[in-house]
């Protein structure tokens, strides 16, 4: 998540089905522990809407590993021999769903505020960090990396670089390829698609330019785990993922954020997401889900 937006979205579901009578059947009972496993696993909720959705991805992994009741899954996963079942279990419970340039008044406001003051740092000598924190397939990242390389051409010769981190393994090997079929990059303009990409495949596929994909580090990363990063960040994009953790744990989260964020650093929000309860006395609401880290 990772991470994570994160991008990790659930999608609606209804009741829970079985497809024939050889197959499991989830109970309320095991939903309920199904959900307080991810919840301490990845720090997502789990609303009593979403049974079938759990059914419906995680009846696969028992397929896999020929179990037939999801209380022997848990069993499987809460157990010593579980601990490489623990990440498949996360990955198969959550859906990246992401493109370029997504909500795009960050990136106007990226361009106009937030970075050019960083950049005459680093033309100075200085230290730039910025982290996409649940980083997805790397389309959020790499629309960051663009906005960068379009006010600053020669960034990847200066210490400006962007930490991309998420939970799921998966969307991280796709982020590192950097390779992008032209759908996703609708919203990409001419210029920027010079900028950061060339074509193969005969030019159905476009893949990130080396200017583009040396300003990026990605790194798998569990937002309730230890946060290994050294120094703070200028700017963070953590948009999108808040909303799938209880109201508990998006306050962890967010005032964790806050101590890896220098005085003044930017924090960009999701369209629906609020920085409330006791981390919001950390940061200035400068407009819609920008928000700024209040001075020490």
């Amino acid at each position: 998540m990772g991470a994570a937006a994160p991008v990790l979205e659930l999608p609606g579901a209804g009741s829970a089905r079985a497809g024939s009578h050889d197959d499991p059947v989830l109970t309320p009972g095991e939903f309920t522990r199904i959900a307080a496993i991810i919840r301490a696993e990845a720090g997502i909720h789990l609303a009593d809407a979403k049974a079938s959705l759990v059914y419906s991805r995680l009846v696969k992994r028992l397929q896999a590993l020929k179990l037939r009741t999801f209380d022997s899954y848990c069993d499987l996963v809460q157990s010593a021999a579980g601990v490489a079942e623990r990440p498949l279990m996360v990955e198969a419970l959550t859906t990246n769903y992401t493109f370029f340039f997504r909500e795009p008044h960050h990136f106007e406001h990226l361009a106009a505020a937030s970075l050019p003051p960083l950049i005459e740092r680093a033309r100075a000598g200085g230290r730039v960090r910025i982290w996409s924190a649940g980083c997805s397939m790397g389309h959020e990242t790499y629309s960051i990396a663009l906005r960068l390389l379009d006010l600053m051409p020669d960034a990847r010769r200066h210490d400006i670089r962007i930490l991309a981190t998420d939970i799921d393994r998966n969307v991280l090997a796709t982020a590192r390829a950097a390779r992008f079929d032209a759908a996703t990059l609708k919203d990409v303009t001419p210029d920027d698609l010079a900028r950061g990409f060339h074509t193969i495949d005969g030019g159905e596929t476009f893949e990130a330019r080396p200017e583009l994909r040396e300003l990026v580090a990605f790194h798998e990363l569990n937002l309730l785990a230890d946060w290994p990063m050294r120094g703070t960040f200028d700017i963070v994009f953590f948009r999108n993922v808040a909303i799938y953790f209880d109201q508990d744990v998006r306050e962890s989260v967010w005032t964790r954020m806050a101590g890896r964020m220098q005085p003044g650093a930017w924090l960009y929000a999701g369209h629906s997401e609020r920085i409330t309860g006791r981390p919001a006395a950390l940061f200035s609401h400068e407009a819609t889900t920008t928000y700024r880290r209040n001075e020490a």
